[in-house]
């Protein structure tokens, strides 16, 4: 009889240290995954909180090119420096911030429809960067440029901010 309870309380310990154990392992992965989950959202956070002016390429003067480099009535786009180049028709240059005015998406040329399109609120703009619908209320801003050498440099560290497009805003070589 005595090895009867002996057996039965000898089971008894296993089984609850089984349980124990499964619950002291689900304990442990869970807190390593949470470990793991706030490293990666800090190192997210750092990367995002870093500032954006140290980027190469952007807060400086850039050199697009030759005018000749650029056709009449072409957008080229400058993602490293955050900006497009339109040269228009007439053969002046506007370089526009590629960031909508609205809440700072990047916008895209799309060439089939001639325009500017904001990604997260689905404004356009018009190829010279004038505001053609809601909810954004005022044209990308521009960048200065300089024509010097032939060559089109633009100035990515002065954003300026305008109310709508007028002919005066282009530069011509």
């Amino acid at each position: 009889m005595d090895q009867k309870i002996k057996s039965e309380q000898t089971s008894q310990e296993l089984e609850g240290s089984q349980e124990l154990s499964r619950r002291n392992f689900l304990k442990l992965g869970i807190g390593v995954l949470g470990v793991i989950a706030a490293l990666e959202a800090g190192a997210a956070g750092v990367l995002f909180l870093q500032s954006r002016s140290q980027e190469e390429g952007f807060g400086g003067l850039v050199t697009a090119g030759a005018v000749d480099d650029f056709p009449f009535g072409s957008v080229i786009e400058f993602p490293e420096n955050r900006f497009f180049l339109i040269r228009s028709h007439d053969g002046g240059f506007l370089a526009v911030h590629n960031r909508c005015t609205h809440l700072g998406c990047t916008v895209f040329w799309d060439p089939d429809q001639n325009h500017f399109v904001c990604p997260c609120h689905a404004s356009s703009f018009d190829f010279y960067g004038d505001f053609e619908s809601p909810p954004v209320l005022r044209p990308l801003d521009t960048l200065p440029i300089h024509i010097q050498d032939s060559m089109v440099r633009v100035d990515t560290s002065r954003l300026q901010q305008r109310e709508q497009f007028v002919p005066g805003q282009l530069v011509y070589a």
